[in-house]
């Protein structure tokens, strides 16, 4: 039996921005993007392996409007993985994306956290060889 992630779920104050965010940082790109009859959009973004993405939701009513930004209360929300972390590090300089860790490195690993624009914790991880 094989069982793979699809989405997570991001809360947002609007889809628009979120996918600009998430496109001009991490190449998401658009899965699907509709709307229903009475209104209700889905948008989902898949990322450069296509195999998992994300599931923007806008948030509705006071409750979810406090948890955009703040769904893992302080711990991180996604951990994104790269190939390359100093382009990376330079694209987040580049745009001005708050970076709440700078790069660690460690036997085998490179990660550093940055925030979204709703102030989401995520981690971009640069791995050698095969440890995921």
């Amino acid at each position: 039996m094989e069982i793979e992630l699809g989405r997570s779920i991001i809360l947002v104050h609007d889809y628009d921005e979120a996918f600009e965010f998430y496109e001009q940082i991490l190449n998401a790109q658009k899965y699907v993007d509709y709307t229903t009859d009475d209104g209700q959009r889905f948008l989902h973004v898949v990322f450069e392996s296509k195999t998992s993405g994300i599931w923007f939701l806008k948030a509705a009513g006071r409750e979810q409007f406090q948890l955009v930004g703040n769904q893992t209360q302080g711990q991180p929300t996604l951990v994104f993985y790269t190939d390359d972390i100093q382009s990376f590090y330079r694209r987040l300089v580049e745009h001005n994306v708050h970076i709440k860790r700078e790069i660690v490195s460690g036997n085998g690993y490179h990660f550093l956290h940055f925030l979204d624009l709703y102030g989401n914790e995520l981690v971009m991880v640069e791995l050698k060889a095969q440890t995921i």
